[in-house]
Order: C-alpha cells, then sequence, then structure tokens
C-alpha cells in the first residue's frame, strides 16, 4: 500500500513556503513564514548586554523562544506562563542552537539577539518553519543594525534552514502536514547549513524501528528540501550579499 498524500503532493515536495517581511512595525526583524497551513511570525529584537557567562569577553549571544497561541490548533490550548513545558523547552533551545550555527558571535559584540517564534496556526512542521522563518528574520534584523551604524560588519556567516521527513508505508515522505505527522512510523526534523552540513537531526521510530537504508532515503529527502529552502530565504532577503560574510 502507497501513501496517498491529503492534498496530492509528490513524496519529494515541499508545501508552498513564503516570507512575508515587515509584519510587525517595531522589531528589527519581522517576519510571517508559511509552510502550506503552518504559520509562525519569527522576530528578532536586539538587546544591549550579554548573559552573565559571556560578560567581558567580547562575544554576543543568541537565543530563542517558541510559544504556540491557543487557538493555533483545533482544540485551544492554554497559554503558558510560569512553567513552560518540556515541549516548549525543548523546541526553542533547538531554534537557538540552531539559528547559533549562522552567527560569528565575537562580531556581534556584547549584544543579544533574541528570537521569538509565535505559531499562530499549527499543521506540523511548526518546529522547522520557525527555524527557516527565524532565519530570514535574523537576517532582516542585522540588515537593520548595519544600516543603523550599530554593527560595522555583518556576523552572518552562515545559513540555516529546517525541514521535517517521515516514514508512511515505509516509504520517505518530506514536510510532513499534521495528518501525515500523525499516521508516519518513523518521523525526523532536520537541520542544516548552506552547505548541506548537518545541525541537528531530531528523529523517532513512533512504533517499531527502521533501516540505515530508510535513514539514509529520509535525509536525502531532506536535503532537498532544505536546498529549496535555501533558495526561498535567499529570494526574500534583497542585500543578501551585502549581509552574508563568506
Amino acid at each position: 500500500m502507497v501513501w496517498q498524500r491529503p492534498d496530492n503532493r509528490q513524496p519529494y515536495q515541499l508545501r508552498p513556503v513564503n516570507f512575508e517581511k515587515g509584519f510587525t512595525r517595531f522589531a528589527p526583524g519581522s517576519v510571517l513564514a508559511k509552510c502550506g497551513d503552518t504559520k509562525v511570525l519569527c522576530t528578532v529584537s536586539v538587546n544591549e548586554g550579554v548573559p552573565k557567562f559571556l560578560a567581558n569577553t567580547g562575544k554576543g549571544w543568541l537565543t530563542a523562544e517558541y510559544r504556540m497561541l491557543p487557538s493555533a490548533t483545533s482544540q485551544r490550548q492554554a497559554r503558558e506562563f510560569l512553567k513552560l513545558s518540556g515541549r516548549t523547552q525543548e523546541i526553542q533551545r533547538l531554534i537557538g542552537r540552531s539559528l547559533r550555527a549562522a552567527i560569528n558571535l565575537e562580531a556581534l559584540g556584547e549584544r543579544t539577539l533574541i528570537v521569538d517564534a509565535d505559531v499562530l496556526q499549527a499543521d506540523a512542521g511548526t518546529r522547522t518553519t520557525a527555524i527557516t522563518g527565524g532565519f530570514v528574520a535574523l537576517a532582516d534584523a542585522i540588515s537593520y543594525l548595519l544600516k543603523q551604524g550599530i554593527l560595522e560588519k555583518s556576523p552572518l556567516v552562515g545559513q540555516v534552514a529546517a525541514i521535517s521527513v517521515g516514514l508512511l508505508e515505509g516509504e520517505p515522505f518530506l514536510d510532513l502536514n499534521y495528518e501525515e505527522d500523525v499516521a508516519a512510523s518513523v518521523d525526523f526534523n532536520v537541520v542544516m547549513n548552506q552547505n548541506l552540513g548537518i545541525i541537528e537531526v531530531q528523529g523517532t521510530a513512533e512504533e517499531g524501528s527502521f533501516s540505515r537504508k530508510q535513514l539514509g532515503g529520509l535525509l536525502d529527502f531532506a536535503e532537498k528540501g532544505i536546498q529549496q529552502l535555501l533558495i526561498a530565504q535567499q529570494d526574500a532577503i534583497p542585500d543578501w550579499n551585502n549581509i552574508y560574510q563568506v
């Protein structure tokens, strides 16, 4: 039996991707990232100063916060206030780790970049959309800091994108929506850089196990998807050649 995708995409095909820049007014970087029916508002703010463990080192820092709005899913979810769920903490750490891979912290100086990822609508892939859209918002914020003279040199030294892959009926599929995510026997989130080097892989078998051959197929699909996302990101950043330090 071959899995039939609900939206009739090919197994290797991404959902429609869009980055709407300048979605909010005050944040130096602001992007509404859309991946199919998943919509994540990614903003980047800048604070002078760094955490105590980096004080007087000359290095900056990047951290992330992730939240899902109560109405982002079909059933309302309570807001998280003082105590964050394990899932939320895991995701925001993943976003921070992933995006720090694109930054020269010394070139940033003793400043902290705060990436906020707020899920407006969830149809699976919220963490990968947050990373991919968060990078565009990060680039937007760096462009702003350069234009304002706050930074003399761009600290952006890499590019980062992320995508989900999974096994359905034993075959690999790219960019799972909610229906597929629930049905998948194996589910992976893959983060890569501009050279398709792996930054992080999160994956597990929901039932049974999977082979090394199947793992290779999943990573092949992830590479194809991330290649397309890297191009889409650059297309969304008009001054890419000015802010990206090769």
